[in-house]
This record gives structure tokens, sequence and C-alpha cells, in this order.
């Protein structure tokens, strides 16, 4: 069964949306935004059991990224919250660009980015993990 989710974070060109698929064997998602969204990066995370601390979840992530793209950056790190989050695999394509970003701007599409990854996280918790 295939369940859809859907987020957004920020106004204008730092707006970021995040949209995921919930299949019966992980999450798929997408993190798109700014100016011009795009694939600019595919990471694929596997949660597993720490090795150094029992009972914590850890993840293992192959990343792709597109040459000249930097959107690594942002899916890794959502990718990996998200599989150590929900015991799930997950993918994650990221694409957010702002055309000759400064480093304030950056730091406000990341914040926006990983406002939206906590809310989506938030809803999937409820559906996986009810209380």
């Amino acid at each position: 069964m295939l369940r859809t989710f859907s987020t957004r974070s920020g106004k204008g060109r730092f707006k970021i949306e995040v949209r995921a698929t919930l299949t019966d064997d992980g999450l798929i998602v997408q993190i798109l935004g700014g100016e011009r969204p795009h694939v600019g990066a595919v990471v694929l995370s596997l949660p597993r059991q720490s090795t150094s601390e029992p009972g914590k979840l850890r993840a293992v992530s192959t990343v792709i990224p597109l040459y000249g793209h930097r959107d690594d950056e942002i899916a890794r790190p959502a990718a990996e919250y998200l599989a150590t989050a929900l015991g799930q695999t997950v993918v994650v394509v990221a694409g957010v660009h702002i055309n000759a970003a400064e480093p304030e701007e950056i730091a406000s599409l990341i914040k926006n980015v990983n406002h939206a990854v906590e809310r989506l996280t938030k809803a999937l918790q409820a559906v996986i993990c009810p209380a």
C-alpha cells in the first residue's frame, strides 16, 4: 500500500517542498525548492544497529551527487535522519537552487529543509509507530 505525505517550509525563493511516498519496504522522498527545483543528488540510507551503542540506530548511505551540485549536503543528512528516526530504508532525491546564493541564503534554505523534514518525520512516526 502506498501512502503519500507532503510538507513545506519557507516562502518565496526560500520555499522548500518535501514530498514522500511510504511503501511497504521503505520511504521515497523528494526535497525540492529555491528558484530552480531540480535533481541534484540521490541518497539511499539503510538503518542498522550501532555496533558501539547497543539499541541505537545508525544509517549507512550511498550518495550520488550530480557533478557540480551540492545537493548531497541536504540529501544525506535528511535521508540518514529519516532512516534512523523511522527504522526504514529511505531514498532521497534533492534539488534546491538559488542563483549566486550568499552564505546566509544557503543557511536559510538549510533551515527550511530541516524544518520540513522534521515535520515530515513526525507525521510519518504517527503512522509507522502510533502511540
